[in-house]
């Protein structure tokens, strides 16, 4: 496997950019990870989030997603039909697809982060987070603490944490994969 980054550094990407790069490379997966944070210092913990196209799951679910769409506009897909009615049927099976695929991937991260680190939600949350909204890929959210969270910012800043962390996400990613393994692409990367 190999890891493709949005950023090198600490720069705004649009999230339409995002999700671009990640097409560009062909990526098998799309993980987008944040330090979560609240206006009170007592929450805490860790969640995955996916796309949902209902609405929220919760209301935190909803907060958190509006907040983050707000710093930026949705890219669209590109479907080349003429026929609007046919675009909409393929868009429709694609998303859920990908919001099938996306809560798989999200519950073996959860289990894997819950493994060492408390958990806010125990269930993967869906929210309409624009940097989700790649029809074609398996996307998640990841929200590692509260940064807002004097504790857990603590965690954040700590360099053993902080490989705990990738590694619980690389063990998620890779028994995700055994169990559901990528489509076959011819990759120019």
């Amino acid at each position: 496997m190999r890891a493709f980054l949005t950023r090198d550094a600490d720069f705004f990407v649009p999230l339409g950019t995002r999700v671009e790069k990640a097409r560009r490379v062909q990526a098998d997966l799309f993980v987008s990870i944040h330090a979560d944070a609240f206006t009170t210092p007592a929450a805490k913990g860790a969640s995955v989030f996916a796309l949902s196209e209902r609405g929220a799951s919760s209301s935190a679910a909803r907060w958190l997603a509006n907040k983050e769409n707000e710093s930026d506009l949705i890219g669209g897909m590109n479907v080349t039909s003429q026929d609007q009615h046919v675009q909409k049927a393929l868009l429709d099976m694609s998303t859920t697809a990908q919001i099938n695929d996306s809560l798989k991937l999200g519950s073996v991260l959860l289990g894997e982060i819950g493994g060492f680190a408390k958990l806010h939600k125990p269930r993967v949350e869906q929210a309409g987070f624009a940097v989700l909204k790649a029809p074609d890929i398996p996307s998640v959210l990841v929200e590692t603490a509260f940064i807002s969270n004097p504790d857990e910012e603590a965690k954040l800043r700590s360099s053993a944490y902080q490989n705990q962390l990738a590694e619980a996400l690389m063990r998620g990613i890779t028994r995700y994969f055994a169990k559901n393994p990528p489509l076959a692409r011819s990759r120019s990367v």
